[in-house]
């Protein structure tokens, strides 16, 4: 297995070339600010993996401009950091960009103190009370649906109510289930279906691998396409979105997707690599 393959940018075909090797970034720019995953890329299983909390260090110790997206809307930032510490990585909660505030965001921006009746835990409710919105089940102008780990049926009628009667419908992400130790559980793309179902309405969905995401964080960085990277571990979202956006993409082959696996997609990543330790030694 080739360690890097680094395509120019006038060609999709797979070149490999040593992991020790200098990548030419398009038009031979550096990469000025990073986006990247965070299950699968940083860590597996509550901990990190080889090079994560390197890379880390060194995009903070050269003031690198970088967030770490999860579609994972229950935890804010400050809880997600607090987890990621317990799993050996320290990542200042600034630098992590939830689906959550993703949706948040997108709201604002289209309607400002809107008022929204919300399914979802403090990642979500969090992000949309500091956004301005109004949390309520009168007449709202949207119902936006996240993750919890105790969804209620109450709330789901209450939200097919709303929907039907003018609301629109927003989804803060696509995950159909999540992990728990007993085995799946049903998350945001699952309970949206279900909706769908009743109401006929499906819902804007906010996480990858729509590129809103990625565009929102970007935005939080003021970073451009042109000299920004994600780097991920699953071709059907984050590289897929990441192309979208523009992005130079970076598949690292430590979580889901793996090599035998990229010709059977329609499109290439800029580079693919074992993990984000390959990804170290090129900075």
């Amino acid at each position: 297995m080739a360690d890097t393959v680094a395509p120019t940018t006038d060609t999709l075909a797979a070149v490999p070339a040593p992991a020790s090797a200098k990548v030419v970034y398009r038009s031979g720019q550096d990469i000025e600010c990073w986006l990247t995953d965070m299950d699968g890329v940083l860590v597996h299983e509550n901990h990190p993996i080889p090079g994560a909390p390197e890379l880390i260090q060194r995009w903070v110790d050269t003031s690198r401009r970088f967030l770490v997206l999860t579609n994972n809307s229950i935890f804010t930032p400050r809880d997600l950091a607090a987890r990621l510490r317990s799993s050996g990585l320290s990542i200042p909660e600034e630098n992590i960009w939830t689906s959550a505030l993703a949706t948040a965001v997108f709201i604002k921006d289209q309607m400002p103190g809107a008022r929204v009746y919300c399914i979802g835990e403090a990642g979500l409710t969090t992000a949309l009370h500091e956004a301005g919105m109004i949390l309520t089940d009168q007449d709202p102008d949207y119902v936006v649906l996240g993750e919890t780990r105790t969804y209620s049926f109450n709330a789901i009628t209450t939200a097919i109510r709303l929907i039907v009667a003018g609301a629109r419908f927003i989804a803060t992400n696509p995950d159909a289930t999540g992990p728990s130790k007993e085995g799946v559980l049903p998350a945001t793309g699952a309970i949206a279906a279900l909706i769908t179902k009743a109401t006929g309405r499906d819902p804007y969905t906010i996480g990858k691998p729509n590129p809103m995401m990625f565009r929102s964080a970007m935005n939080q960085i003021d970073a451009h396409s042109e000299t920004t990277a994600m780097i991920g571990d699953r071709m059907d979202t984050d590289i897929v979105a990441g192309m979208e956006a523009g992005l130079h993409t970076v598949l690292v082959l430590s979580g889901i997707t793996q090599q035998a696996d990229i010709p059977t997609y329609p499109f290439r990543p800029n580079q693919v690599l074992n993990s984000v330790s390959d990804l170290l030694r090129q900075l």
